[in-house]
């Protein structure tokens, strides 16, 4: 398997914000007004139809579950795949809204056998729950808290240490998070890429980062449509930072082997686009 779907304390206000729903069933509420909440967004059910559940996966690979405490006098889960030789470069990997399952761990082995003395953590977001239907996704998804994301982030951050260079991908839900993880990472940020989350649009947010930024999205995407990628193209632009996109002719969720709508050809020259990213930016 090559590539697996997904996508501050304030963070969430941006990513769960999306026009009223339109009239039409098959049509999902779109980016930008304030007053729906990530809570509205989770329970539409047009937003759950573009999340067929996953195929059946399980994974037997390496891998260690690790835990890790957070600075809201928690603990967090990781699944750490370690670099065979001691270094300070990381991967941090965010899960779909299904949650840390078995389809991310493999996503991160692969990631971790391409790249060369990178250790690989994939953040669990939900402390521990997983969903296998799309109604049960957006339960949990409405029930993540901001704050406990944000304090989940912060520790996984801390977790690899103040010498840590820091490289995040993510899908969808994760792709969002893979976003608002590099501007928490701030000079330890040295590379981010995000498949089909919802972009920042804050401007004054996105002049915090450290790093560019690799988005891949699909143009055939009800949800972040790319209108709102082009939103965020230029917002970055007058951030004076620098956001690289590539737009697949594919839905959301494209890059997800599990997913019905997966396109494999699209998968995979954006697995190889982000690959090349990482080892550029990780010198890995």
């Amino acid at each position: 398997m090559k590539i697996v779907f997904i996508t501050g304390l304030s963070f969430f206000m941006s990513l769960v914000s999306w026009l009223t729903p339109k009239q039409e069933e098959t049509k999902i509420p779109l980016c930008h007004t304030s007053g729906n909440d990530m809570s509205a967004m989770a329970a539409d059910p047009a937003f759950q139809r573009l999340h067929e559940a996953p195929l059946p996966f399980t994974y037997t690979g390496a891998g260690e579950m690790v835990k890790f405490s957070t600075p809201d006098g928690q603990s967090a889960n990781g699944f750490l795949l370690k670099a065979k030789k001691p270094s300070d470069k990381w991967l941090l990997v965010y899960q779909e809204w299904w949650g840390l399952n078995d389809n991310i761990k493999q996503q991160s082995e692969t990631f971790y056998n391409d790249l060369k003395d990178v250790n690989v953590l994939a953040v669990d977001m939900y402390d521990g729950k997983v969903a296998t239907e799309p109604a049960e996704a957006g339960k949990l998804m409405q029930a993540a808290n901001k704050d406990r994301i944000g304090s989940i982030m912060k520790g996984a951050i801390a977790y690899a240490g103040p010498k840590a260079e820091f490289a995040s991908v993510g899908w969808c839900f994760g792709g969002m998070l893979s976003l608002q993880s590099a501007i928490l990472e701030g000079k330890q940020a040295k590379g981010c890429v995000m498949y089909y989350g919802r972009p920042e649009q804050d401007v004054e947010k996105l002049k915090t980062l450290e790093t560019d930024v690799l988005g891949i999205f699909g143009s055939q995407d009800k949800g972040i449509t790319p209108e709102s990628v082009k939103m965020f193209e230029e917002n970055m632009g007058k951030a004076g930072e620098k956001v690289t996109v590539k737009m697949y002719d594919a839905g959301h969720g494209f890059a997800n082997p599990s997913n019905p709508v997966y396109n494999k050809e699209a998968a995979a020259d954006a697995y190889k686009l982000a690959l090349s990213y990482l080892k550029g930016k990780l010198k890995a």
